[in-house]
């Protein structure tokens, strides 16, 4: 299966459908799998005292609450159905993140093929047992999150945990878990691209990566590790007002990120070490036979004075050397011929 590639838009539209709609034809142009959203109930989600992360009242240059910036930027939940008809036009995948549980249940009825559960929600059991009973299998973040957490978060959309009063439809095989740094830019030396190994050996679940650096080096490394999913924000232009612009892909950057995704995955290949048919032809031309050092009578023995090793590789190999040392010459070998018994 091909890694899975997801074009994080959020909210870098500002809360304008114009600009989402764009965003879906970028994305589409980029060549991604999904482009994904944000949907939120911002009063639902936020409370009145919540303050901004740091991080975004630096990005947005306001000093306001958490809930009037959500206010701001968020979309209706019904613009979500317009993007989700677009989406299909444009033969791109649609996503979006529900952050309360009126919109786990708008998406869910209008119907994707994942539900991504974000970060902030790991730790959220009520808001946890809603996604699962939904049936969709889920890409769970796990920014913020420590492997006990993410552990207990994965009992709880299972049907697993103690706390939980129902059958759960979601197995394990319905869960990819992506390793996530929730700092809008992370710094490279917090990445930590290694936890996805603990993360699929510790838990038996696919892994992916979602990724808030300011480049494409790292996505393109975690599918190096095997991440069979990729995340990464986009917007228009990183000049845009709003949180998330600074630590996102322009839409040349999303294409170039794609290309290099497939381009390593196509590199990866298999487990097994053989000769590729691309390399084949190069045999006769770089490896070594033995050949005449100089003329060589009918009936002359070998020795290490009449006979070397060069290009082309047609002839007898080199590693066979000890069997042709003391042997006889069955003909005349002008100088440079390759050696041969008939």
């Amino acid at each position: 299966m091909s890694v899975i590639i997801i074009a994080e838009a959020g909210v870098n539209h500002n809360g304008d459908l114009g600009t989402a709609r764009e965003m879906v034809r970028a994305a589409a142009r980029a060549g991604v799998d999904y482009v994904k959203f944000q949907t939120a109930v911002p009063e639902l989600v936020i409370s009145s005292i919540a303050p901004q992360a740091e991080y975004q009242r630096h990005n947005t240059g306001r000093e306001e609450s958490q809930l009037d910036m959500c206010r701001r930027i968020h979309l209706p939940l019904e613009d979500y159905k317009e993007l989700k008809a677009l989406c299909e036009e444009e033969g791109v995948g649609f996503m979006s993140t529900p952050f309360d549980n009126v919109s786990v249940d708008f998406l869910g009825a209008l119907g994707m093929d994942w539900m991504k559960v974000p970060s902030g929600e790991i730790t959220n059991l009520p808001y946890l047992r809603k996604v699962a009973e939904k049936g969709i299998p889920v890409i769970l973040s796990t920014g913020m999150s420590t492997l006990d957490e993410v552990e207990e978060a994965i009992l709880i959309l299972t049907g697993y945990h103690p706390r939980n009063q129902f059958d759960s439809p979601l197995t394990r095989d319905d869960i990819i878990v992506l390793h996530c740094n929730t700092q809008y830019p992370t710094p490279y030396h917090d990445v930590n691209l290694r936890a996805m190994d603990e993360l699929r050996e510790c838990l038996g679940v696919r892994v992916g990566y979602s990724d808030h650096t300011t480049g494409i080096e790292v996505p393109v490394a975690a599918v190096a590790r095997g991440a069979e999913v990729v995340e990464k924000h986009f917007t228009l232009s990183r000049e845009m007002e709003g949180p998330d612009h600074k630590a996102s892909l322009e839409p040349d950057e999303l294409k170039r990120m794609v290309e290099a995704i497939r381009n390593t995955e196509a590199a990866l290949g298999d487990v097994h070490k053989k000769v590729s048919e691309s390399e084949r032809p190069n045999i006769r031309v770089a490896r070594k036979s033995i050949v005449a050092a100089r003329d060589i009578k009918t009936g002359e023995i070998f020795d290490e004075t009449n006979i070397t090793v060069k290009r082309p590789g047609e002839g007898i190999s080199p590693m066979l050397w000890d069997e042709v040392i003391g042997k006889r010459a069955v003909r005349d070998f002008p100088y440079d011929a390759l050696i041969s018994f008939d």
